[in-house]
This record gives structure tokens, C-alpha cells and sequence, in this order.
């Protein structure tokens, strides 16, 4: 009788702590139903915290413009646009947030050794020594530091789309004209992480899609997170993925590198990308609007002393709260960049309210 009465006090207990922690939430509920609109449509929300999901909440309620769009940009990429289901499984292109998982690709590199963020680039593409940027350091490139001049993001991502294959990517940024001093200018784009990428391949002979689904997605259990199938991968902008898949991501890097017991990062590694780069003696050429002069460190950008994330072009907020020890993924899928900031701003602060 003891057991059968601690049993169902258990789950009494349970259900109400479940409850309370919805109930906390009803703040963020209305936010994103208000928010919906302005951000495609549809959107979802997940959080996770104390080892388990903690929030899961989508709406979906997409205008006849935000449907004719994404059926549009579906066939432009080849694919059926799925109007009917977007939940935490949803698997959409995440532009910006690829940078976070490609700078920690970059640092198992340098876990094992075989790669040092105070290589020069020179070292492993001679093309870039030959136009004058063979001097670049890899840690330069994960931050945004190598001086290089580049095309705006969107146009940079095109150019590299219409090549045939990472030689000709590396020979059109080395063929760009330089703006600064490397490590003294903050220029964010998609070059750096793009030579980084083109490292790995050359020091493993292994394609960099291949290296990221060995190395972080398979690790994390990311079953629905790749860098696609073009000619050529796009570290800084080319990933697809789910809620359910970049919170095991973020799981991991707020757990100082370890994800259900399994190191995948050492947590120096960990330190090193949250380290904000951009110090006073360093120029911003270019940083987006909506970064509002935020600090940045390796693939992420660090809001404040216990705040890092790496928001998308298309509207995805990932966010890591150290202090509050939380992860918070919103996935969703627009071009409209007015307000975004506010918005991440308004968000978080109902989320940390609601985690308390």
C-alpha cells in the first residue's frame, strides 16, 4: 500500500510541477502567437532545461502570401513546401546558425591536434599566399578577423553556389581585395569559415559534409541536420535542420562540451568560442543591424557576460543562457529583417522569466 500511495503522490506531484511549468510559460505562448505573423507565419519554440524538453510550443498559421512564398522558395530549391505540419521536427534551411556548427567542426580539429587556431591558412592553400592572405590565422577566420573585403552576405553565398568545387571557392576569395590588418578588422561574412572549411577537407581528404556528420551530427544524434548536397558546402550558411536536432547542439556546448555522457568538445574549446574577439583596438567594417554591437567569439555571437547564440539570416534564434543554465532553439523562416533584434530581445526575456 506504501508503495502503490508514494507511487501516485509521485505522479501528482509530476503532473503539477508540469503544469506550473506550462503555466509559466503562457507569457511566451501569446508572444509567439503575436509574433507568428511578422515571422512567417509559423513558428516553434523549444526549450531545454534540468536534463530534459522543458517548453515545446509551435504556431502555424501562415497567410495566403506566406504560402505562396514558401511554395515558391520550396520549388526554387527543388523541393515540396510541407504547409500543413511545422513542429520541432521541422527540417528548414537555418543560414547563420551553420556558423556555430561549423566553428565547433573546426575545434575537434584542434582538440585532436591536428589543426592549431594559430595556423596560417598559407599553410594549407597556397592560393591565398599567393594573393597576400596567406598570413590569416585559423582562429581569424572563425571570427570574422581576416581582413579580407567581401560582397554582401546573400550575393557571397551566391558566388560560391555557381562554383564547381572548393579549389574555385578558395580561388575567388583569394582573388578579393583585403580592407585591413588581419585580426584587426571585424568584417562579418561568409569567408573565413569558408576557407576553414576548405582546411578540413585538404588535412583529412574527406568532404567537409561528410566530416560534420562523423564528427558532430552523428555524436549529437542530429538525424535531420546536414550541409545539404551542392557542389560545394557552405559552412557559413548551408546547414538544414530541426528544433529537436540544434537543442542537442546546444545541449552540448552548455555542458561544457559533453552531450549524454560522451565528450565532444573539451572545454577549452568551449571557453575559447565564447570569448568575445572584437576588442577596442578592432575595427567593425560590417556587422548586421540586428547584432546592435554585440561582442563575438568563435562561430557565435556573445550577448553578454553569460548569453551566446548565432541567429539566421531567415529569422532562427538559437540562445544558450550560462547563468540561468537553459538552451532555447525558435525555428521559423523569414526574409524581413525590421524588428528582429527587439524581438530576440523580448523573447529571451520572457523565456528567462518563465525558467526561474
Amino acid at each position: 500500500m506504501k508503495t502503490k500511495a508514494f507511487i501516485i503522490l509521485s505522479l501528482i506531484i509530476s503532473y503539477a510541477v508540469k503544469v506550473h511549468a506550462q503555466s509559466n510559460f503562457n507569457k511566451v505562448d501569446t508572444w509567439l502567437k503575436d509574433n507568428a505573423p511578422e515571422m512567417g507565419g509559423r513558428v516553434v519554440l523549444i526549450v531545454y532545461k534540468g536534463g530534459k524538453l522543458f517548453y515545446n510550443h509551435t504556431e502555424n498559421n501562415m497567410s495566403i502570401k506566406q504560402k505562396f512564398v514558401t511554395r515558391m522558395i520550396a520549388h526554387k530549391q527543388g523541393k515540396k513546401a510541407d504547409l500543413d505540419d511545422f513542429n520541432s521536427t521541422s527540417k528548414i534551411a537555418i543560414a547563420s546558425c551553420s556558423k556555430w556548427l561549423s566553428a565547433a567542426l573546426v575545434m575537434t580539429f584542434v582538440d585532436e591536434g591536428k589543426l592549431k587556431l594559430t595556423d596560417t591558412v598559407g599553410k594549407y592553400i597556397p592560393v591565398l599566399s599567393q594573393h597576400g592572405k596567406g598570413m590569416i590565422t585559423i582562429g581569424q577566420c572563425l571570427s570574422h578577423q581576416t581582413g579580407i573585403k567581401t560582397p554582401p552576405l546573400k550575393e557571397s553565398l551566391e558566388d560560391v553556389r555557381q562554383d564547381n568545387s572548393m579549389d574555385d571557392a578558395m580561388a575567388d576569395i583569394a582573388a578579393l581585395p583585403m580592407e585591413g590588418t588581419p585580426g584587426k578588422v571585424f568584417h562579418y561574412s561568409n569567408a573565413g569559415l569558408q576557407i576553414a572549411g576548405a582546411i578540413l577537407e585538404k588535412i583529412s581528404g574527406k568532404s567537409f559534409e561528410t566530416l560534420f556528420a562523423e564528427r558532430i551530427a552523428q555524436p549529437l544524434g542530429m538525424k535531420n541536420t546536414d550541409f545539404g548536397q551542392a557542389k560545394v558546402a557552405l559552412p557559413a550558411g548551408g546547414a538544414y535542420s530541426s528544433p529537436e536536432d540544434y537543442i542537442n547542439f546546444l545541449t552540448m556546448i552548455m555542458n561544457r562540451g559533453v552531450f549524454n555522457d560522451k565528450r565532444i568538445l573539451s572545454e577549452n574549446s568551449i571557453t575559447q568560442m565564447q570569448v568575445n574577439r572584437i576588442t577596442p583596438d578592432v575595427k567593425i567594417a560590417y556587422s548586421p543591424a540586428e547584432a546592435g554591437g554585440l561582442g563575438y567569439g568563435y562561430g557565435e555571437w556573445v550577448f553578454d557576460a553569460h548569453t551566446v547564440s548565432s541567429p539566421g539570416l531567415f529569422g532562427s534564434f538559437p540562445w544558450i543562457d550560462k547563468d540561468k543554465h537553459y538552451a532555447a532553439f525558435m525555428l521559423c523562416y523569414y526574409i524581413k529583417s525590421d524588428g528582429r533584434q527587439q524581438r530576440y530581445k523580448e523573447l529571451k526575456q520572457l523565456v528567462d522569466e518563465a525558467v526561474k
